[in-house]
């Protein structure tokens, strides 16, 4: 004699929830499990029975590496950082002006840009206008991590809700069991099972922090530079030390048992068989059964769409800004690109490394506007030779000399040209007090306290 006597079992109604077992709410899974490293204590939480079993069992047995593993769960073998969204984006090309430096980015500097798009405060500065682009300044000084340390993670706060599921799993089962349900009851606790020994597995790797060379050389010079993107440019100003984790820093998990990763392909092949068991049995279970089933898969879909909400993008940038000791952005919007490439030519030249020798004005208009025409050329020379002197009046004016021999179109585009560069100049004269002090931060833009801890659990 059952405990629990349900008169909803004497119907002959079947939910045909077989369906659900391991196919809805699968992205919803992948990305909540995709914060399992970036929530301290985030991997003892996984006791829930999850929908989606079957897509996570596929997207994380690829990381298991063996022609057994291949086989099971065939794709790409991408590292654990990838798999897990921690690397792979492309970020914008980055040029150092006084280092020489020419190269690609990686995920990190793919983060800063998204975080230079947050910015709403946008210093407008006047001029013609063609079309809208931006320049932003971001001061790094004092960055918290060195090569290989483990990356500070949030804190438990959000990882809490998880009592929530678990809670309702966990009463379903012994509804299930006080029925004498004692299918549902099996297949419900698979369910939390599979899901928790998963995520304490995938969750014991190490999120770690590669800030891309270990020691600058002594007498590096600084990596003040240029992150260009199609429209957009970032100037970033810093020490060597500084400027490495977003031009050659990435996010590293620290997985035991690599290359093979054979626990993670044991825990997918476990997914996997939570999938089918659950797509067989549960129509066999009683009607009062398959509705504890739905209500615990309904729990827990809710809680992973919740994480899901989250953005592991943005917990991996908050991550990265409290490790650059939280950074001001300071953005500017400029009406053309002649203006642009002034403006962020000037910044750059400001300062105390204004003298240096590696500092070449003309080269940064030319990384800007490349075309290789008279006008163009003569525009440049005029401009660097402005920018190359000490006194604080510029003249963007040509005498008739420098314009001999140019049609009367071609004037009109050059003075057109050097208004642009005297505009830009202006603008730069007003917000000179912000460019210099881009490294204060407000109270407003520091993170609190205790978003972030350094040690995991």
């Amino acid at each position: 004699m059952p405990f629990l006597t349900v008169p909803i079992d004497r119907s002959n109604l079947n939910l045909d929830t077989s369906g659900v077992a391991g196919f809805f709410g699968g992205d919803e899974a992948i990305s909540a499990m995709a914060t399992v490293h970036l929530y301290r204590g985030r991997r003892w939480l996984g006791w829930y029975n999850s929908p989606g079993s079957y897509i996570v069992a596929k997207k994380f047995g690829q990381l298991a590496n063996s022609r057994f593993w291949d086989g099971l769960f065939p794709g790409p073998n991408l590292t654990p950082a990838e798999v897990f969204g921690l690397d792979g984006r492309p970020g914008p090309h980055y040029w150092g002006i006084f280092s020489g430096t020419d190269m690609p980015t990686g995920h990190l500097a793919y983060l800063v840009v998204q975080k230079t798009k947050e910015v709403e405060e946008v210093i407008e500065l006047g001029g013609r206008e063609t079309i809208p682009l931006t320049v932003t300044i971001i001061d790094v000084g004092n960055v918290m991590l060195k090569h290989t340390d483990q990356a500070p993670v949030m804190s438990i706060h959000h990882a809490l809700l998880a009592a929530i599921p678990i809670t309702i799993n966990l009463v379903v089962c012994a509804l299930c069991a006080a029925s004498k349900d004692w299918l549902a009851f099996a297949l419900i606790l698979l369910g939390v099972i599979s899901g928790g020994t998963s995520c304490f597995v995938i969750g014991s790797a190490q999120l770690d922090f590669l800030a891309g060379v270990k020691e600058p050389s002594p007498g590096t010079p600084p990596a003040d530079g240029l992150l260009l993107m199609r429209n957009n440019v970032v100037i970033v100003r810093g020490a060597e030390k500084d400027v490495n984790p977003i031009t050659k820093g990435k996010f590293v998990l620290r997985m035991g048992g690599g290359p093979e990763y054979r626990r993670i392909g044991l825990c997918s092949l476990l997914l996997l068989a939570q999938f089918l068991l659950q797509l067989l049995f549960i129509p066999q279970a009683s009607t009062f059964g398959q509705i504890m089933f739905m209500s615990s898969v309904a729990a827990s879909w809710t809680y992973n769409s919740f994480l899901s909400s989250l953005e592991p993008e943005k917990i991996q940038l908050d991550i990265l800004w409290k490790a650059l000791d939280n950074p001001r952005l300071t953005k500017f919007g400029l009406k053309n690109r002649a203006a642009q490439a002034v403006f962020a030519c000037l910044v750059l030249g400001d300062g105390t490394h204004k003298l240096s020798v590696d500092f070449k004005p003309k080269k940064v208009l030319q990384r800007f506007i490349s075309n290789d025409t008279r006008v163009w050329d003569v525009w440049r020379d005029k401009v660097a030779e402005q920018l190359e002197n000490n006194k604080k009046e510029k003249s963007f004016v040509l005498n008739p000399e420098d314009l001999r021999g140019f049609k009367d179109h071609e004037r009109a585009l050059l003075e057109s040209l050097l208004r642009d560069a005297r505009d830009a100049y202006g603008g730069y004269q007003e917000q000179l007090h912000r460019i210099r002090d881009n490294s204060h931060i407000s109270e407003k833009e520091v993170l609190r306290p205790d978003s972030f801890v350094q040690s995991r659990v």
